[in-house]
């Protein structure tokens, strides 16, 4: 048996909207990943850039559960001795709102060049417009599900 290759032609880009009003950062993030990747389609190679593109709306509504707005805390390092800089995760939706679902989906995938192509797919807003409505995205429901 052999193993498949997609070929560039087959490979039909495809763009897809996300609503992330009240959803779980790490749930919603994880399926975003997901279908970036194109794990979602038939013709995944992990070589390849399957060229789908994800559109997320309401990025600053997005949920955490438990006291992480107030515990989960981002660092960065400046590049000096002595510069780790540290932000929570409520002082970075302020400031940047689509900024901790972006760190969230780019920790899910690869770190390569690759990775740093797919990332350049993801389209984050803030509010409920987006100015890709030329592309017809298909709508995605995440599903919300709760434990308990």
């Amino acid at each position: 048996m052999k193993t498949y290759m997609p070929k560039t032609l087959e490979l039909k880009e495809e763009w897809f909207l996300v609503d992330a009003q009240d959803q779980v950062l790490g749930r919603l993030a994880s399926r975003i990943a997901l279908i970036l990747r194109g794990k979602n389609t038939p013709l995944f190679a992990p070589h390849c850039n399957m060229r789908t593109h994800v559109i997320v709306v309401n990025a600053e509504k997005v949920r955490l559960t438990g006291n992480k707005w107030l515990e989960k805390t981002y660092y960065h390092h400046a590049g000096y001795l002595g510069h780790l800089r540290s932000v929570t995760a409520e002082h970075l939706i302020a400031k940047k709102p689509t900024e901790i679902l972006r760190k969230a989906v780019r920790g899910m995938i690869p770190h390569t060049k690759l990775g740093d192509a797919t990332m350049t797919r993801l389209r984050l807003y803030a509010g409920p417009e987006h100015p890709h409505k030329a592309q017809q995205p298909k709508t995605i429901e995440i599903v919300k599900t709760r434990k308990g």
